[in-house]
This record gives structure tokens, C-alpha cells and sequence, in this order.
């Protein structure tokens, strides 16, 4: 029994609009998210990195410490293994930082685009017609007409 109403439960929140509705925008949002992603790479940042002398922003970066090459011992032992180099990848942040900014300006024109859609079909809607005044009103205006003449 604890069964079934659980599972009836969940299918009851999992079908709920809401939830379906959120679904749907992730599917849209990740997908909006690879245009915008392409858009940034492909087409703004090219240019920049032209402007700036071929320079890529994701391959900006500060190396903290340089990278240690295997050391091997006249026997042939590695005695310390290869590291690699630590760097802090600034340039891959500004980068994130520009395609933050590109689809946060995306999203305000669609929003915008949105509502300036909704104030027009508002305004094509007609305004709705005066309710006709009922019996007792219209008999409560003739009498305050008749007492207004005298």
C-alpha cells in the first residue's frame, strides 16, 4: 500500500506542469547554451584575438611552477616522476566571463522581445463592454431623474 501511494505521489509531482515546463527549459537553455557558446568562439572572439595580435583568451595563463622532467638514475630508475607545470588559467575565466555576459544579454532581449509581444496583444484586445445595468438600477435611475426635475 505505502508503495503505491509513494509511486502515485511522484507520478502526480513528476506530471505537474511546473516540473514538465522546467524540464522543457533545460532542454532549451542547453541547447541555447551551445549557440551561444559557438557564437562567442566562432564568431565575437576571433576578431578580438585579431584586434589584440592573434591573441586566444583560453590560452592566457601565468605559470606558478614550471614542469619537472622525469629524473632517472644511472640504473634506469625513474627516482622522481614528470610533473607538469601549474599554471592559473585567467584567460580560460575571462573567457567564461564573456560568454556569461553574451548570454546574459541574449536572455534580456528575449525577455524584452517577450514582453513587448504580451503589451501588444493587450493592446489589441478590446476593452470589455459595460455591463448592462440591471432592472433594479435602471428603476432607481428614473427615480432619482423624476426627483432631480423637481
Amino acid at each position: 500500500m505505502a508503495k503505491s501511494g509513494f509511486i502515485s505521489e511522484f507520478k502526480e509531482f513528476a506530471m505537474r506542469g511546473n516540473v514538465v515546463d522546467m524540464a522543457v527549459g533545460v532542454v532549451i537553455g542547453g541547447a541555447f547554451g551551445k549557440i551561444v557558446t559557438s557564437a562567442v568562439n566562432d564568431i565575437i572572439m576571433p576578431p578580438i584575438a585579431m584586434l589584440m595580435g592573434n591573441v586566444n583568451f583560453s590560452d592566457l595563463s601565468l605559470v606558478l611552477k614550471d614542469a619537472q622532467a622525469e629524473v632517472i638514475n644511472e640504473a634506469g630508475e625513474v627516482v622522481q616522476a614528470a610533473t607538469e607545470a601549474i599554471t592559473w588559467n585567467y584567460g580560460a575565466f575571462i573567457q567564461n566571463i564573456i560568454d556569461f555576459l553574451i548570454v546574459a544579454f541574449c536572455i534580456f532581449l528575449l525577455i524584452k522581445g517577450i514582453n513587448k509581444l504580451k503589451k501588444e496583444e493587450k493592446a489589441e484586445e478590446p476593452a470589455p463592454a459595460a455591463p448592462e445595468p440591471t432592472a433594479e438600477e435602471k428603476l432607481l435611475t428614473e427615480i432619482r431623474d423624476l426627483l432631480a426635475k423637481k
